[in-house]
């Protein structure tokens, strides 16, 4: 099921995509979801980020091809930051370069939804505490990005954060493509199934630090290919299964 966040009537509600209509729902998907009766033309509804993370945990260097493209060591153990949820922007909006920053980069990546309270989650049962995934967009200011790890000014940006365009609840994550377009150019491709440190093995890591709350999410890392974005260039994240995230760039 494809669970999308849209806002109706001056609300936020919960939604299923289904042939280009969402069908609304009550409630919502980390506690109950009913279903209503109002239908709506996604094309013409206000898409909104598909959930509000009170943190999002994001893994670097998760590709070995992306290790190597910036002449760092393999991990041996997950590389780990924190986006602020002030970093979230729905599919559609713009990503906004600041001032400070001479170089901004698109970064494509497959994105774990938390869906209920995950704390010492053994890998073999991470499933049962993921509600789905999404795609998202690890934007990062490259210039101001040190090499000694701290990366949290680079990437913690206002609207350094796209997710969506919706959640796909029904996902197997072991083996997805995962593709990043600028301007329509192919310029990211990998599998998921080169992911040095896989799903199940993130959620047990992570779960083992510090509980993760219904709504976080988990910012798997990107292949090889990533590149500067200019003002008026539009970027698109793929992943198999689930859809596009758009967003352009000013």
């Amino acid at each position: 099921m494809k669970l999308v966040r849209v806002l109706f009537n001056g609300k936020e509600r919960y939604g299923r995509v289904e042939n280009g209509e969402i069908q609304l729902l009550d409630g919502s998907p980390f506690t109950s979801l009913k279903v209503g009766e109002t239908r709506l033309e996604l094309s013409k509804t206000q898409v909104l980020a598909p959930v509000l993370p009170s943190k999002a945990l994001c893994i670097g260097l998760n590709y070995r091809d992306h290790a190597k493209e910036f002449d760092l060591p393999i991990p041996t153990s997950p590389v780990v930051f924190i986006k602020p949820p002030s970093a979230l922007l729905a599919p559609g909006a713009e990503i906004i370069r600041p001032a400070i920053s001479r170089r901004v980069d698109f970064e494509a990546e497959l994105v774990v939804v938390i869906g209920k309270k995950a704390r010492h989650v053994p890998a073999a049962k991470a499933s049962d505490y993921i509600l789905g995934y999404t795609c998202g967009n690890d934007v990062t200011a490259r210039d101001l990005q040190p090499k000694d790890g701290q990366w949290t000014v680079a990437k913690s940006f206002d609207t350094f954060m796209p997710l969506g365009p919706w959640i796909e609840t029904e996902l197997d994550p072991s083996n997805l493509s995962v593709a990043a377009y600028l301007n329509s150019e192919k310029k990211q491709y990998s599998s998921t199934a080169n992911l040095i440190f896989g799903v199940p093995e993130l959620v047990e890591f992570l779960s083992s630090v510090m509980t993760l709350e219904p709504g976080d999410v988990i910012m798997t890392g990107t292949p090889s290919g990533v590149g500067p974005m200019n003002s008026r260039d539009e970027i698109a994240i793929e992943i198999e299964g689930i859809g596009r995230l758009v967003n352009k760039v000013r």
